[in-house]
């Protein structure tokens, strides 16, 4: 068992700053904690390797951050009890929800839960080249898309986004790659001419200070019927207005775009709900200390915290929203039905893995889809993937 070191006197007088003693006090963090996350030089990584260096210098605490280049490599460790968290995308979504590259036998739906999620001035939508001459996201249409191979999340906000200008998969070219880091050299070797990705990641960055140059077509609140077709496919977006990253974005030069929390710092339901605690107790304490040392870092403000969104909170977080004054009742019934949501899904699974299901990959895939829709119904909730 892991050694776990309570922070001491000194670092509590510095901690009272943030809220007083008896609020600094009980975080208890182990000599290591291992999280997964997007690749190296992404702005969830970059914000991973922040809270890091501060739960070193505060509590001795070592935060190996493993880079993974899609969801299902970034949730394996965690499965595995290799790892205790992961800074996730809405990846982490999809597996809760058991769909796509999470709707085969060897997955089904995960029970995860949030501890924290990053809400900044960026955005997340589909990047373009800007030799492609595309101004606006109808533009796209015969145009190169990168996808992931094993990243739903990534795939699936392609083809929202596309939505949004009533295109699909078929009016686009698609460019599969190994891995997110991949998909970005495509883009620089200009083997592809949109992905998606942050607006402060540092790929965006990097393309728009390269010969091709970047732009990043707007998607306005004010077409209803464009957000419409794009919640069909991708529910957890909100139209945002983007004033940071590349592109120019500033708050005198923001652009309409599609958003959503990113990274997602989450945990199995089934993760020690002191230590959730733990972290999620310092990332809120210890914010001021981080949230300037990476892009989007300042989105983890325990203020801007989504508390009724698609995933539930894990038990130990709530316990630390709580005791940061922001948790409320509206938040708590939300999060019930979202555990409720969980346990259906997981009842489904189990029922229809013990109902001798096909072996064939597709045929599996579709039942287990209708079977997780009848369940759902059943219940009163809403399926979303059919």
């Amino acid at each position: 068992m892991l050694r776990r070191t309570t922070i001491t006197s000194a670092l509590l007088a510095a901690a009272a700053v943030c809220g007083g003693p008896a609020w600094a006090q009980g975080i208890k963090l182990p000599e290591t904690l291992t999280i997964t996350a997007y690749d190296t030089g992404t702005s969830g990584f970059n914000i991973a390797v922040a809270v890091g260096k501060v739960f070193k210098e505060k509590y001795k605490s070592d935060l190996r951050v493993l880079p993974a280049g899609n969801d299902v490599a970034r949730l394996a460790p965690l499965k595995n009890g290799r790892a205790q968290a992961s800074a996730m995308g809405i990846g982490a979504y999809f597996a809760a929800e058991g769909v796509f590259e999470f709707a085969i036998k060897e997955w089904g739906p995960q029970p995860l839960r949030v501890m924290m999620s990053a809400s900044s001035c960026n955005a997340i939508t589909l990047n373009v080249a800007k030799d492609t001459g595309v101004k606006e996201v109808k533009d796209l249409k015969g145009k190169r898309i990168g996808i992931v191979v094993g990243s739903p999340a990534l795939n699936q906000n392609a083809f929202a986004i596309l939505a949004f200008a009533n295109l699909t998969k078929n009016d686009v070219k698609l460019v599969e790659f190994s891995s997110f880091g991949a998909m970005w050299k495509g883009m620089m070797n200009n083997e592809v001419d949109a992905a998606v990705a942050s607006t402060i990641t540092g790929q965006v960055r990097e393309l728009e200070t390269s010969p091709r140059g970047v732009v990043m077509p707007q998607t306005p609140a004010s077409d209803k019927s464009g957000w419409e077709r794009m919640h069909r496919i991708g529910p957890y977006f909100v139209p945002h207005k983007a004033t940071c990253g590349a592109g120019g974005l500033s708050n005198t030069n923001a652009l309409e775009l599609p958003n959503y929390p990113y990274p997602i710092f989450m945990a199995y339901a089934a993760e020690k709900p002191d230590l959730i605690y733990s972290i999620t107790k310092a990332m809120i304490v210890d914010y001021a200390d981080y949230k300037d040392s990476a892009p989007g870092a300042d989105g983890l403000d325990v203020k801007r915290q989504l508390l009724t969104w698609v995933l539930p909170y894990h038990d130990g977080a709530v316990k630390a929203l709580k005791e940061a004054g922001v948790w409320t009742a509206e938040a708590q019934k939300h999060n019930d039905m979202l555990v409720k949501r969980q346990d259906t899904l997981g009842k489904a699974w189990t029922d229809f893995s013990k109902a001798s299901p096909p072996t064939d990959k597709d045929s599996f895939t579709k039942a287990w889809m209708a079977a997780r829709k009848s369940a759902l119904e059943k219940v009163g909730l809403p399926p979303v993937f059919d």
